[in-house]
């Protein structure tokens, strides 16, 4: 029992470890529409389980909503104005040692890309 209480003690304190490693700026491209790519930002900041901070894209900064962290798992809700009308984009990522695998669904459309931690 006291083997299984100290192994709940170490998976937390990792959980808490990788949470702290996504705090900051992140960075990745994905496809346009016109076949260039467009340059994706994060910026990032946990306080326990919460995950908040802001989308950037074409010199738009958005906080996002609905952020959380469990583990390595991301989740949050970017809500961007297209053409006047407010869209909600879900996103999913996967932290591990060097990037964040994101994924997203916009508009019944699903997208993934990689961030990379800014310098």
């Amino acid at each position: 029992m006291k083997y299984l209480s100290f192994a709940a003690v170490l998976l937390l304190l990792a959980g808490v470890a990788s949470a702290a490693d996504i705090d900051g700026k992140w960075a990745g491209s994905l496809p346009g529409m016109d076949g260039n790519n467009m340059t994706i930002e994060f910026i990032f900041k946990t306080e326990g389980t919460s995950l908040s901070g802001f989308h950037i894209m074409n010199g738009q900064q958005t906080a996002f909503k609905d952020g959380k962290i469990e583990g390595n798992n991301i989740t949050f809700t970017v809500t961007l104005d297209l053409g006047g009308q407010a869209t909600k984009i879900p996103h999913k990522g996967v932290l591990s040692a060097d990037q964040i695998k994101m994924t997203y669904e916009m508009m019944g459309q699903p997208g993934e890309f990689i961030l990379k931690k800014a310098k």
